[in-house]
């Protein structure tokens, strides 16, 4: 019974996490657009979309543990595969409490954007002259 309330559980984590993602697009598409991006909102991404897959791999090694089909070659991997997730969710945590602890929540990364004629001239080689 603890193994299928414990899948229940990463299941909701996944949704949930999946859905915090899923609402954000909007704004870092908007931001990518304008050049400038939050960098407290960029270190959420990175950590939710870590802990996502991290959540993802967990759940699939449970559910092959409740399937009985453990395979040595799948184990290997899903478990190499959950210790680079689980390094980009610490990474995450790390960078997330760095920046709450100094309490600087406006910081901002700026982009150069090229205009669209600049951009076409690098392409084609005729803005030089």
């Amino acid at each position: 019974m603890i193994d299928i309330v414990r899948m229940v559980m990463y299941g909701a984590a996944v949704s949930c996490s999946g859905y915090i993602i899923f609402c954000h697009r909007n704004y870092f598409y908007e931001r990518f657009q304008k050049g400038v991006v939050s960098v407290f909102m960029l270190e959420m991404l990175f950590f939710l979309t870590a802990y996502t897959v991290h959540m993802l791999l967990v759940l699939l090694v449970e559910l092959a543990k409740l399937l009985g089909a453990e395979l040595p070659e799948l184990n290997f991997w899903l478990q190499y595969a959950w210790a680079l997730a689980q390094l980009g969710t610490t990474g995450g945590l790390i960078v997330l409490a760095l920046q709450t602890r100094s309490g600087t929540y406006d910081q901002f990364i700026h982009f150069e954007r090229k205009n669209p004629k600049e951009e076409q001239d690098a392409h084609t080689g005729s803005g030089e002259k």
